[in-house]
């Protein structure tokens, strides 16, 4: 994980290693060049989409600053362009002055942000993923009937820190199959699992499964939390890996499902790399490699897949074939208030 601890993720690429930004390794693919074999589908969701542009229409539409309590996504491109067009990040709710435009992220947020935010008079747009409301929507209903939960996913991540303070008890939290033998409820005849939306969906069927074994009688989800994007995301890789010698993943160190597509892929024993940006490619990863895997987490903008797959050309990559997939057409509505009215509105350039 990339907050608080990380047991259901392997480690990453080597840190503060940096690639030459400049020059070309011919040979470094071996003498014949290489071939980039590009995942489908990869790179932004839906629910990642609608959080950028709620931000991007609310800065077209009420100037900045705009106040965005933690960051949008988590990639730092996105984060770094939002910024420069006028967005403030922000952890507590104390360092937005009143009155000002605040926008939740698309992770979520407790029942107590919002009670503050809503004190304090701000004007919010929840940029929340609705695939992530959807299950905060589950727990406040089961809990009104009367369930505990079990919660899978990593401690400290703003999504599961948001799920579990829509309840101010009840929620245990379970990282991996061995903390489900620690756990304590007050009751069992009244269990439900949930699972933030981002998590290998192996790991979690493991987890869940030992949730099962332990407490037979637990209501499991009607359908699972683990998001549409992530799943496609993670089968595209499963089935691109055996095709490869080695599988880059673009994505920012704290993006959960992009770390998520590293660990599928050596799992099934491919070698695995997750780069922010192409500057932190390095040659050595390519000596000899025929096949290249490129994949995209689904926070990560398609200029940085464009931005690896010319520097992967540079150390000798002379084509590139994206592999069959899933087309994803999912899109989310955005929430009201962020119009941009009047024959001469000007629609905000959007981050891609």
């Amino acid at each position: 994980m990339e907050t608080g601890s990380e047991r259901l993720s392997a480690a990453g690429p080597p840190q503060g290693a940096k690639a030459p930004s400049g020059g070309s390794d011919p040979h470094a693919m071996g003498e014949r060049g290489g071939e980039i074999l590009l995942a489908e589908p990869r790179g932004f969701c839906a629910g990642v989409d609608r959080a950028i542009e709620i931000v991007e229409r609310a800065l077209a539409k009420f100037g900045r600053p705009i106040y965005v309590r933690h960051e949008i996504v988590h990639n730092t491109y996105v984060v770094n362009e939002l910024k420069g067009k006028g967005a403030i990040f922000i952890e507590e709710l104390s360092d937005v002055p009143p009155g000002a435009t605040l926008v939740f992220s698309a992770h979520g947020v407790s029942k107590a942000v919002q009670a503050e935010a809503a004190a304090r008079g701000f004007q919010v747009f929840d940029a929340t993923c609705p695939l992530v409301t959807k299950v905060h929507v589950e727990v406040a209903k089961l809990h009104k009937e009367g369930f505990e939960f079990i919660m899978i996913g990593h401690k400290g991540h703003p999504e599961v820190e948001g799920t579990m303070g829509q309840l101010e008890s009840g929620i245990h939290l379970v990282e991996d199959v061995a903390d489900v033998a620690r756990i304590q409820p007050a009751q069992t005849q009244k269990l439900a699992v949930v699972t933030q939306t981002t998590l290998s969906v192996d790991d979690a069927a493991d987890i869940a499964a030992a949730v099962k074994a332990r407490f037979p009688q637990v209501r499991e989800p009607k359908q699972q939390d683990i998001c549409y994007a992530t799943q496609n995301r993670q089968d595209a890789v499963k089935l691109m890996s055996p095709q490869v010698d080695i599988v880059i993943v673009v994505g920012s160190p704290t993006s959960s499902n992009s770390n998520r597509l590293r660990e599928v892929a050596r799992k099934l024993g491919t070698e695995s790399y997750m780069v922010d940006s192409a500057d932190e490619l390095l040659p050595a990863w390519f000596e000899g490699r025929q096949r290249v895997g490129l994949t995209a987490g689904a926070s990560a903008p398609d200029i940085l897949v464009q931005q690896v797959i010319e520097r992967i050309k540079a150390l000798g990559a002379v084509s590139v074939r994206k592999m069959q997939g899933i087309e994803e057409t999912v899109k989310f509505p955005l929430p009201k208030g962020l119009r941009l009215d009047g024959p001469n509105a000007t629609q905000p350039e959007h981050l891609r």
